[in-house]
């Protein structure tokens, strides 16, 4: 079993494996061969709830820089645009979660990994904007009042 750290959402764990680093837009990123595989950590996945729609403006192979728009995400509780975590070569996408995007809630750091991007410039992770899992718990630390405020207007909105 993988080592875990956890952030409280008010009463909902969110847990961080810390076997991968993670990007502030709340992406987790496992070390593969030619660069990074990403997905929606455990944060990202309570906030948005049930996902029903994912779709990707762009096919790879193809060049990305980092916040460059990607494609978007629908759910029970968001409509959101995705944005690339760092630069590289986006070089596939997770076919099965094309059909059926609920991969991404029922295994978030397994199948329901999103897309994979190679980087041969970039082999550590920090170098590529990326935060180790404890410096990404004191990240959730500093948004969580925003999230909570946001979360708040629009269920009072």
């Amino acid at each position: 079993m993988t080592e875990l750290l956890t952030f409280m959402m008010g009463e909902y764990a969110a847990e961080i494996p810390v076997d991968r680093y993670y990007a502030k837009n709340h992406m987790w990123a496992q070390s593969s061969e030619a660069g990074f595989r990403f997905g929606f950590g455990a944060y990202a996945v309570r906030l948005l709830q049930d996902v029903y729609f994912l779709d990707w403006s762009l096919d790879a192979p193809t060049v990305l820089k980092q916040g460059q728009m990607m494609g978007s995400i629908e759910s029970k509780k968001a409509e959101s645009d995705l944005f690339a975590p760092m630069a590289g070569r986006l070089t596939q996408f997770n076919e099965r979660l094309m059909e059926d995007p609920s991969g991404i809630n029922v295994d978030k750091y397994g199948a329901g990994w999103l897309f994979e991007i190679e980087n041969e410039t970039i082999s550590d992770a920090p170098m590529a904007g990326l935060l180790d899992p404890q410096q990404y718990l004191e990240h959730l630390g500093d948004v969580w009042e925003v999230t909570q405020r946001t979360i708040k207007g629009q269920v009072n909105g």
